[in-house]
């Protein structure tokens, strides 16, 4: 996009450009999530079930609390590979904060968000400073933080909670569980900051033309510090519900996650390569990678069989969008 359209882009609110940019649902994302559900409920006798459908929301939360923090992340046009580790490593600190130190229960969660936060953090000043790609950083921070999350446990998950933690992950007031009803506030507030604050314009800004970013002023070094910072907020906050959900505070929680968060931000419209990004589409692309490995699940694939199946959404996804944007070149 030409320097004229990016300031467009980053400074009038509710332009056509920024529409794009901002992302528009993938109706193909939806048709998607639909062949699944279908597919799925013939497969299994059991997928429509109370218990399942509730599964499936616990397990689309996770996800979706982790992809909302990406969406921001690979908007910018960067990348963060450690997701699933800052998970564990915020899950690890409450759990201690909770279960071995005596402090009061509620203190947990401001660590977990706090512990995600600083690993955020770090991986920004990284990056902007240190001028270290964001796929090396958030790497070495996916070994960092996983590394001490067994160090402070020995490797051993972090038992006896407060039922009142316990609740944050199990609770279910009207029917509904507590990390369901956490993801989708956290999604509102997202896409209200995406959509209508200059923080999420300049987010897709950056992703789009980082030098004509520059160019008009805005803070690009800040701004992406305080992108991967929120990234590791979502994480934190996704470790705090994984750790409440298991009643445990596991070293191991996480393996793999940042894969599912970023297929599912790519799968809903935000583009690899940055510069357009959709909440409310993340929001679909959980669902799907939601239903995909409850259902593999349910037919009792081999869990190296889902981790291929994610890939290979991954790479079709990232496939498309190219796809479509050479047609519309």
């Amino acid at each position: 996009m030409p320097a004229a359209d990016t300031k467009t882009l980053s400074l009038k609110d509710g332009t056509v450009s920024f529409r794009k940019a901002r992302g528009a649902l993938r109706i193909e994302s939806l048709i998607v999530l639909a062949i699944l559900v279908v597919a799925m409920s013939f497969a299994s006798p059991y997928f429509f079930t109370v218990a399942n459908i509730f599964n499936i929301v616990l397990a689309t939360s996770t996800i979706g609390i982790l992809a909302l923090g990406a969406t921001f992340v690979i908007g910018s046009a960067g990348i963060d590979l450690s997701l699933g580790s800052i998970l564990a490593f915020a899950g690890v600190i409450g759990a201690l904060v909770a279960a071995k130190l005596g402090l009061p229960w509620w203190l947990a969660v401001p660590a977990c968000l706090l512990a995600g936060a600083l690993a955020g953090w770090i991986n920004g000043l990284v990056i902007t400073f240190g001028r270290v790609p964001a796929f090396v950083a958030t790497l070495g921070m996916m070994g960092v933080a996983r590394g001490i999350a067994l160090l402070i446990t020995d490797g051993q998950a972090i038992f006896g909670l407060p039922n009142a933690l316990i609740w944050l992950g199990q609770g279910r007031p009207f029917g509904i569980p507590v990390p369901a009803i956490v993801f989708i506030l956290a999604a509102i507030i997202l896409h209200l900051v995406l959509s209508f604050t200059r923080f999420g314009r300049h987010t897709l800004v950056i992703g789009d033309n980082e030098r004509g970013a520059r160019a008009m002023g805005v803070p690009v070094r800040a701004l992406r510090i305080k992108i991967y910072t929120l990234s590791g907020v979502m994480a934190g906050l996704a470790g705090l519900m994984t750790m409440a959900r298991v009643n445990a505070g596991d070293p191991t929680a996480g393996m793999n996650a940042e894969l599912a968060a970023i297929t599912a931000a790519i799968i809903g419209g935000t583009n690899l390569f940055g510069g357009r990004a959709t909440i409310l589409g993340t929001v679909i692309g959980a669902l799907i990678m939601g239903v995909l490995q409850n259902g593999l699940n349910l037919l009792a694939i081999p869990a190296f069989w889902q981790q291929i199946s994610i890939g290979m959404v991954l790479v079709v996804a990232v496939w498309f969008d190219q796809l479509a944007k050479q047609d519309k070149e």
